[in-house]
């Protein structure tokens, strides 16, 4: 499947997502307000928050297939990442707004409107599970996975609003809307502090956490040509597009022959996840004593 058709799939079930959680905020933000229920209200501004979430992932899935032109040589990918920044920011400051309210209404927790907001409570479950499942792919990209983790918090969020109006229905204890809503918004800073990790990971250019350096530069050390490797480079330029760059050492050998070279070594780091390589042939020994520059010696 070609780049442009997954991106395409991706846009479509990311615009689907949207359709379907702006129909979900409608609907618990008016069950919440009859109901009197913070926790259906919390779920609403929730589910709100996502449907910008979305609606930025939608945007950032479209500019992320931008071509690479003079300005952006690498192509707009990043993009998608910085929008999974926003939306994790987004989740930080719904989890701080629902925490205030609930803490307050720990104190004297208002008339609740039990039965209404199982009713609502359990269509947004309905709701919000699909969107799970409907995003359920493509989480090699950080914009796809945090689209996902806003939802699946969702979902978590609108079971608890069932259980805790299951809970008032049976025993009148209405303590628990405001406890429902505490724990929905440990579940979204949970989320939010998952994605924002990632994505700093990303920006900082870090070398993937799946992906162990050492043991690359000691596979490119094991071919019997290679007599040692410097300068050795490896990050994410988007999550799942990984990037690699070494200075390989070799005798003075035809350029044919470093061109066979050259082929193994990038078939190896394909195989190893690794889909960009840029190796640099060099037939004098290493002098700048840098990260990996003996470990030729230290294998022999």
């Amino acid at each position: 499947m070609s780049g442009g058709h997954v991106h395409n799939g991706a846009e479509k079930r990311l615009a689907l997502s949207l359709i379907i959680t702006l129909a979900v905020v409608l609907g618990e933000a008016v069950g919440g307000y009859f109901a009197n229920s913070l926790a259906l209200l919390s779920d609403a501004g929730h589910n709100f928050t996502d449907s910008f979430a979305l609606g930025l992932s939608l945007i950032a899935a479209r500019i992320s297939t931008w071509s690479p032109d003079r300005r952006a040589t690498f192509g707009y990918q990043r993009v998608g990442l910085l929008a999974a920044v926003i939306n994790g920011g987004l989740l930080f400051i719904i989890a701080f707004v629902i925490s205030g309210e609930a803490i307050r209404r720990l104190s004297a927790p208002p008339a609740i409107d039990s039965r209404l907001m199982l009713v609502f409570g359990a269509l947004a479950f309905a709701a919000n599970t699909t969107i799970v499942l409907i995003l359920r792919h493509g989480h090699r990209d950080l914009n796809i996975k945090s689209a996902w983790l806003h939802m699946l918090g969702d979902a978590f969020a609108s079971f608890g609003v069932i259980i805790s109006a299951a809970i008032i229905i049976f025993t009148g204890w209405r303590l628990v809307d405001p406890l429902a809503s505490l724990a929905i918004a440990l579940i979204i800073l949970v989320g939010g502090l998952r994605v924002v990790s990632e994505a700093v990971h990303v920006f900082l250019e870090l070398a993937p956490r799946d992906l162990n350096v050492e043991a690359v530069a000691k596979n490119i050390c094991s071919f019997p040509d290679v007599m040692g490797v410097h300068d050795v480079h490896l990050w994410a330029l988007t999550k799942g597009h990984v990037m690699f760059t070494a200075h390989i050492w070799v005798k003075d050998e035809k350029l044919s022959h470093v061109q066979q070279l050259s082929d193994k070594l990038k078939a190896m780091l394909a195989t190893a996840g690794i889909d960009h390589a840029t190796l640099e042939f060099q037939c004098g020994e290493c002098q700048d004593k840098g990260i990996f520059c003996e470990i030729k010696k230290e294998a022999e």
